[in-house]
């Protein structure tokens, strides 16, 4: 223990000669943190087209990514343990805040999602909920004895359920099953069985339509509708889904070249810089830039894995296998939805899509993964 002391608190001895760079020191992985800015100047790339040449957006997003990868920064000197140590509080502080929402909201476009806080303009605290639920969930495992018991299982479905409950009633579907799905990844990987994993997936698929019929409302339900047959409504509820087909399949195999795509910049695309920028990036770029942009999202979800993998304790290996999978859930909806293949759920694309509090709330998962990468060091083998 003394020479384990020694070597981590005067960094001139026996450090590798990875302890000895720069990235190292700041607590920042270097291959993780490479491609996510490269995803990020992509995102800004397709931004400057999606826009109109909107100069103004393409800043305005460079700013808020500049913030996100300063809130990187800052958590990675974090060690995971103090995540751990702020678990609790923060969760409660996100609950509170969404019932907050419910009496105080602003509402915009029919839904009640923000709170407004003098001086810095809307907040939407189901934002917060993306990270402080899986480290909740993360933290009550790590406390008990894995796999877990039938008592710790619904003790942490009730964790998940009571933020995800709050966030469908403003109403964000959408969001609260990815905020959900954060919370049950940490729970699958905990160690529950599979014979309670395959009777909660024949469950949900006995009561999917019952969902549908008594549960949803009725613009969800349209959604679906027009996922089976979006040429039903071709002029109303169908156009984003066959505009967004018609983008991606006339990019073929290289595109048309930046700055040459017709449905977006002739206004048939709607959403074109927010959730449907991936039809402009097929449009523009063909399956080529899609297979790049792709092969991005699946080093950083690689790299999350490994890091998680890597992890020497329970909580911090939980809770990097969530903030990486997650990630790759939001990709994946985001994907389907654009293609057609999954309903329209208004999940923007990581990183690329246009918006500053999505993208920040993302880069501080990244934080954590790296300071969980390495403050590892510091931890007995």
């Amino acid at each position: 223990m003394a020479e384990l002391l020694r070597r981590f608190t005067n960094p001139r001895f026996d450090l590798s000669p990875q302890e000895r760079t720069l990235a190292w020191r700041l607590h920042l992985d270097l291959p993780l943190l490479t491609a996510l800015l490269m995803l990020s100047l992509l995102g800004m790339v397709v931004l400057y087209s999606a826009s109109g040449e909107d100069m103004g957006s393409v800043v305005r997003q460079g700013v808020r990514l500049g913030v996100g990868f300063t809130a990187l920064l800052i958590i990675a000197q974090l060690p995971p343990r103090t995540f751990h140590y702020w678990a609790v509080p923060l969760f409660a502080a996100g609950v509170v805040l969404l019932i907050l929402v419910l009496f105080f909201g602003s509402i915009r476009n029919g839904a009640q999602r923000w709170l407004a806080i003098p001086g810095l303009g809307l907040f939407q605290p189901s934002e917060i909920m993306k990270l402080a639920l899986p480290i909740m969930v993360a933290w009550y495992f790590s406390k008990r004895s894995l796999p877990p018991r039938y008592t710790d299982i619904l003790i942490a479905l009730v964790i998940v359920g009571i933020p995800s409950a709050l966030i469908a009633n403003q109403p964000d579907l959408g969001t609260a099953i990815l905020v959900g799905m954060a919370g049950i990844i940490v729970l699958f990987f905990a160690g529950i069985s599979w014979r309670i994993v395959s009777s909660a997936v024949i469950a949900a698929m006995v009561a999917a339509p019952l969902m549908y019929m008594f549960v949803l409302e009725p613009y969800q339900r349209r959604r679906v509708d027009t996922l089976f047959n979006p040429e039903a409504d071709p002029l109303g509820a169908g156009w984003n889904i066959i505009q967004s087909k018609i983008a991606i399949g006339s990019g073929g195999l290289f595109g048309k070249g930046w700055l040459n795509g017709t449905q977006s910049r002739l206004d048939f695309l709607p959403e074109s810089s927010t959730d449907f920028i991936l039809a402009v990036i097929g449009e523009e770029f063909g399956f080529l830039g899609i297979a790049i942009l792709l092969a991005l999202y699946m080093f950083i979800v690689g790299r999350s894995m490994f890091i998680a993998w890597q992890a020497r304790e329970t909580f911090s290996r939980l809770l990097g296998i969530s903030l990486g999978l997650t990630f790759c859930i939001y990709v994946v909806v985001n994907m389907g939805m654009v293609s057609g293949l999954l309903p329209v759920v208004g999940v923007p694309l990581p990183l690329v899509s246009y918006g500053g509090t999505s993208a920040v709330t993302l880069l501080v998962g990244f934080g954590i993964l790296m300071s969980i990468h390495t403050h590892r060091r510091l931890l007995p083998p």
